[in-house]
C-alpha cells in the first residue's frame, strides 16, 4: 500500500504544475490526486498496525477517523495538519473535488501540498522502521 500511495504522492507533484492561474478547475486534478495520496498514506500506516482491511474500507473518505487511528498508532502530526485532516471531513472535500470541483469550499493548495508532504514523510518512516522490525 505504501508503494501505492508514493506514486500517487509522484502524480500529485507532476499535476501541480499542470494547474493555470485563475483557473480553478484546471487545479482539480492536482487537488483529488494529493487528497487520494493522503489517504493512502493514511491507509499504509493503518495496515501496518494489523488494522482489518474491512474496517479501513468502512472509513470511506473520513480523513479525521483515519487520521485519530493513525495518531493512536503512533504517527505525530503537527496541529495544522490534524485540523486540515478533519476539516477534509467536515466539508467533505474528496467529494466535492471529486464530482463537483467549481466549488469554492476547497483548501488551499500550499495547505494540502503541506499536509501531503507531512503525512507522507511521517507514514514513510514509520512504515519502513516496522517493516525493518525497529
Amino acid at each position: 500500500m505504501l508503494r501505492l500511495a508514493q506514486e500517487y504522492r509522484r502524480a500529485a507533484h507532476a499535476l501541480f504544475p499542470t494547474g493555470r492561474r485563475r483557473q480553478p478547475l484546471s487545479r482539480a486534478p492536482y487537488r483529488l490526486v494529493a487528497i487520494h495520496a493522503v489517504e493512502l498514506h493514511l491507509n499504509a500506516l493503518l495496515l501496518t498496525t494489523s488494522l482489518p482491511t474491512a474496517r479501513i474500507r468502512g472509513l470511506q473518505h473520513d480523513f479525521a477517523t483515519r487520521a485519530e487511528l493513525a495518531i493512536a498508532a503512533g504517527l505525530n502530526l503537527r496541529k495544522r495538519t490534524i485540523l486540515h485532516l478533519r476539516g477534509l471531513s467536515e466539508t467533505r472535500e474528496y467529494l466535492i473535488t471529486r464530482y463537483d470541483p467549481s466549488l469554492t469550499a476547497a483548501s488551499q493548495l500550499n495547505r494540502i501540498a503541506a499536509t501531503l508532504e507531512e503525512v507522507a514523510e511521517k507514514v514513510t518512516a514509520i512504515v519502513k522502521a516496522t517493516q525493518l522490525g525497529c
